[in-house]
């Protein structure tokens, strides 16, 4: 009489798997306290973050989004004074930046705010505010640069002012903010006396930007420093 042959089915875990679950198995019951106290963190982080994102501050953004859209009205009408501390009823960017400082729109107003104070002349005031706008796009930040370039200008303090022009231009490089920001930088540099540096800059226009409005009438401005350039 044949013997009956198992089936696949029945067949036992092969030894290494088994081997495998009861090292895991062990791994756990030697460390279970210190997993789970582990886990539990992590849950309580993830949870914490979402709900410090989503339950907290989404709506104290929401909240400050209203409260910045007539002092944006302001701005726009280049009432500089009431876009910064308001009208009596309505809100200015600097009270949204105390109230809402952390949130995305609070971020923002302190971008206006230095606008505002750079526009008015004031620009000691306006550094520490375009210092702390970081944004995420890259252009904007460019310009943000470029502003504090134009305040330390304005300020006398012709190194930094070069400094920021310089981070300016090269923080994203493209044909039309960074030719711009090159000659800011070395006209910059002429007012410092740093002559070299200057013609540097100019050069470096004539070669990667010759086409843009500051590259057309580049070779005044080498001239005027010495540099003649060959026909």
């Amino acid at each position: 009489m044949a013997s009956k042959q198992k089936s696949p089915s029945s067949s036992p875990t092969p030894h290494g798997v088994q081997s495998f679950f009861d090292r895991l198995e062990l791994f756990y019951l030697q460390r279970a306290k210190w997993i789970n106290t582990v886990g539990i963190v992590i849950i309580v982080l993830i949870g914490g973050y979402f709900g410090y994102k989503y339950l907290y501050q989404a709506p104290r953004n929401k909240r400050a989004a209203s409260m910045i859209f007539k002092a944006q009205q302001y701005f726009g009408m280049d009432s500089l004074q009431k876009a910064l501390n308001g009208d009596g009823n309505n809100y200015g960017f600097l009270q949204v930046i105390k109230r809402y400082g952390d949130t995305k729109v609070g971020h923002l107003a302190k971008y206006y705010a230095g606008v505002c104070y750079l526009r008015m002349g004031k620009f000691q005031e306006a550094i520490p505010y375009l210092k702390s706008f970081h944004p995420r796009d890259k252009v904007i930040q460019a310009e943000d640069y470029g502003l504090l370039g134009d305040a330390y200008m304005e300020i006398g303090n012709t190194d930094q002012g070069i400094a920021y022009y310089k981070k300016a231009a090269y923080y994203n490089p493209n044909d039309l903010f960074t030719p711009f920001y090159l000659k800011r930088a070395a006209l910059a540099c002429e007012k410092a006396g740093r002559m070299q540096e200057a013609i540097s800059l100019y050069q470096e226009i004539k070669t990667k930007y010759p086409l843009s409005a500051e590259g057309r009438d580049i070779d005044k401005y080498l001239a005027r420093l010495g540099v003649v350039q060959d026909e």
